[in-house]
């Protein structure tokens, strides 16, 4: 059968986050990828200049409608402006009996720009948690979901990390590409309290527009094709890593270019193959 993910998300205008990111990422990885559109933004690589959020009931008729026919094998989640569409979601999956649901708990965009209202984080740890598969949150988010400041160490990422775990998330990948060193270590705390880390050298770039957004729905896309979650994180660090360091070879927009979703595909600069 073919591979099917759905992406549930905000859209990015400029094309290098949200559900545009996300249709990329599930094609890069030869998953047919369905969306669910929560809500518009007028941006670019410099900023986000407004959101417009969908009203609930025609994401609910989004939801129905692409259930209802398509055989979806993971869900990820990103940009859920309100707690009113975050418990519209949540509805829908419980509906429609959602599997390998994926949660990108995106709160900031890289411009800096605000993403999520405040009431809204009370919502995703009551209403998503308990359904996902897996949660991403980078570090600020996780600090933001626990109300707290952001981990400074390894042995207080791993405390978070437990602590997204006793409020219901059954696996927990914090990542680590806000921190400092030479590594970005993402760590992957498993149901039961296993744990395992994943490192990759910190790249020096500007263009990481939607690097959350393209991880998570990497890793969606592994699900979807049937890898069980540690191998699908896995590789979808490997490919995100890939994507950062190929994010010079494009030149998009005047700020945070996006990563290359395609570099595996497209002609180097010199006209190379890759």
């Amino acid at each position: 059968m073919t591979a099917i993910a759905l992406t549930i998300a905000g859209s990015d205008s400029s094309g290098g986050a949200g559900i545009q990111a996300d249709l990329k990422t599930f094609a890069a990885h030869q998953v047919y990828g369905a969306s669910v559109i929560v809500a518009l933004t007028a941006q670019n690589t410099t900023g986000v200049r407004a959101i417009h959020a969908v009203p609930r009931d025609f994401v609910a008729q989004q939801m129905d409608a692409v259930f209802e026919d398509l055989a979806i094998g993971a869900v990820k989640i990103g940009m859920l402006a309100t707690a009113e569409l975050i418990e519209t979601v949540a509805a829908g999956l419980k509906k429609h009996g959602a599997r390998n649901i994926v949660l990108d708990p995106v709160m900031i965009a890289a411009s800096g720009a605000r993403l999520l209202e405040e009431s809204a984080v009370e919502a995703i740890r009551k209403h998503l948690f308990p359904l996902a598969t897996l949660i991403t949150p980078n570090l600020p988010e996780a600090a933001a979901l626990l109300g707290t400041a952001p981990a400074q160490s390894d042995e207080a990422v791993e405390e978070q990390a437990d602590k997204l775990a006793s409020l219901g998330a059954a696996n927990v990948l914090v990542k680590g590409g806000h921190g400092s060193g030479e590594m970005s270590s993402d760590l992957l705390l498993l149901a039961g309290g296993a744990r395992q880390r994943f490192n990759a050298p910190r790249l020096e770039t500007r263009n990481t527009h939607g690097t959350g957004c393209t991880l998570s729905s990497a890793i969606a896309a592994n699900l979807a094709r049937g890898q069980a979650l540690p191998e699908a994180v896995g590789a979808a660090k490997t490919y995100i890593s890939a994507a950062i360091a190929a994010a010079d070879q494009i030149a998009i927009g005047k700020g945070h270019g996006p990563v290359h979703h395609f570099h595996r595909w497209w002609d180097k600069p010199d006209g190379s193959r890759p």
